[in-house]
């Protein structure tokens, strides 16, 4: 299942680190970050529009895509890469994040995750098998396990419990992965508790996964928390294969990640807070419906290289928005993913210049961090609104 060469390291700079994953659907360099396109596409934007920002790699969703249209109905059409029209390499997530999101539609058991679809009510049971039965059907270049997910305030006996589930759960899914062209990933569980996560790591390296990823986290932690747990976690995997933070995408968070040794992320934030206004700069964060931006005939970001940037004004956008035209949020959005994906460039070339601490710097010199509360409050109303992550 394993390919020699699957992931080269380029660079260090500290524990921050460049390298190289190499794929059926052409490579992509790290670190890096993913476009989620939970339901084969990234909301407001199409492929090209994908390809024009920089975006080398996105997500997809096994469970949504398994709900509709259906994973048997997409491989009879050619597979995921050519139903949503992207030719670059794509991951697929499990369905292990709405066992968590989607608690109250869901019932975990030793064998797998039963729920209520969140479309018609229907039941549907995901075991290790069928998911990636399921994956195998999209044909994605890198899978992820089904795996147990839990909130950032579960005891340390659910939580150990949950550890172990998640590794029988991953074991059953290298067992049941037949893919010779998909890479099987995998998850490192174990929420804030130190104890629980060297000993989830011990057992996810036993395995010898081609990557591994780190889950249980952004779901409700303080930032702190989640710094220092994602580089507990990073410091003690192996080094010679690729460490994904599952569900993290703001720009300080890859900023402090990247600098402990995290290669890819994905996260629906800048997207999703994009489609409310919320635009990234260097400086922070700006809700672009300011009457603020009413009159400026500039871009939104001078700095910026993208086409919402280069080619309209913030007054322009600032209307779009007022006037709740669609455009408002497919530039938004563009503007949004190019900036992180920007962030993502500009950190490997100073890792490769070996001066990540100088830029780390720089960073924090003029980035203004939304307030914690806000943003962990924006989670919870988005969690109890919806189970679409995209």
């Amino acid at each position: 299942m394993v390919k020699n060469g699957f992931f080269r390291i380029n660079s260090h700079s500290g524990s921050a680190r460049s390298g190289i994953i190499k794929t059926d659907h052409g490579t992509v360099e790290t670190p890096v970050f993913m476009p989620v396109a939970t339901q084969g596409s990234v909301k407001a934007l199409d492929p090209h529009d994908l390809k024009e920002l920089g975006a080398r790699v996105v997500l997809g969703n096994a469970y949504h895509l398994y709900l509709r249209p259906g994973d048997e109905l997409i491989h009879g059409l050619g597979g995921l890469h050519k139903f949503m029209g992207w030719d670059g390499p794509i991951l697929t997530d499990s369905g292990g994040f709405q066992g968590f999101s989607l608690k109250h539609l869901r019932n975990l058991h030793k064998n797998g995750i039963t729920f209520r679809s969140h479309i018609d009510g229907s039941t549907h049971t995901l075991s290790p098998e069928s998911i990636m039965q399921i994956q195998a059907n999209l044909g994605s270049d890198i899978a992820m396990p089904l795996d147990v997910c839990l909130p950032s305030d579960a005891t340390h006996d659910s939580v150990s419990d949950g550890i172990l589930t998640t590794f029988d759960w991953v074991q059953r899914c290298k067992d049941a992965c037949r893919s010779r062209n998909q890479f099987l990933f995998g998850i490192v569980q174990g929420g804030i508790f130190k104890d629980l996560r060297k000993e989830s790591i011990d057992q996810m390296i036993s395995l010898d996964m081609p990557g591994y990823s780190i889950g249980g986290l952004s779901v409700g932690e303080s930032k702190s928390q989640l710094y220092e747990t994602a580089g507990f976690t990073a410091d003690r995997l192996p080094k010679n294969k690729p460490r994904y933070l599952m569900g993290v995408g703001s720009p300080e968070d890859l900023v402090e990640c990247v600098a402990r040794g995290v290669d890819m992320f994905d996260c629906v934030l800048p997207s999703r807070v994009a489609r409310n206004g919320a635009l990234y700069t260097k400086k922070g964060r700006f809700n672009i419906t300011s009457a603020r931006f009413k009159n400026i005939n500039d871009p939104f970001d001078v700095d910026c290289d993208c086409y919402a940037c280069s080619k309209f004004s913030a007054a322009y956008i600032h209307h779009l928005f007022r006037a709740k035209e669609y455009l408002a949020y497919r530039l938004a959005t563009i503007h949004n993913l190019r900036f992180v994906i920007r962030l993502m460039e500009e950190m490997r070339t100073a890792i490769e210049a070996d001066c990540f601490p100088v830029y780390r710097k720089k960073f924090w010199e003029n980035y203004r961090v939304s307030n914690e509360t806000v943003r962990v409050n924006e989670r919870e109303k988005w969690l109890k609104s919806s189970g679409i992550t995209g």
